[in-house]
């Protein structure tokens, strides 16, 4: 499966990202740790939204579609 996302950081509310993963557990915790250079320093974030997509480039065609 591949998860598209939506964070927001929680120091700063008005900054959020949009990404796309095939590990969303993973992802979410390297936003939080830094090892982002698009996050890192909006560290750390909250999970607002998720969708799964059985297909990866559907899933990045959505992610897309939502920039």
């Amino acid at each position: 499966m591949w998860y598209v996302y939506i964070i927001r950081s929680i120091s700063f509310p008005e900054q959020e990202y949009t990404g796309a993963t095939a590990d969303l557990k993973k992802r979410i915790t390297a936003h939080n740790n830094g090892k982002s250079a698009h996050t890192s320093r909006f560290a750390p974030w909250n999970l607002v939204w998720y969708a799964a997509f059985p297909d990866k480039f559907v899933a990045l065609d959505f992610e897309k579609a939502l920039d």
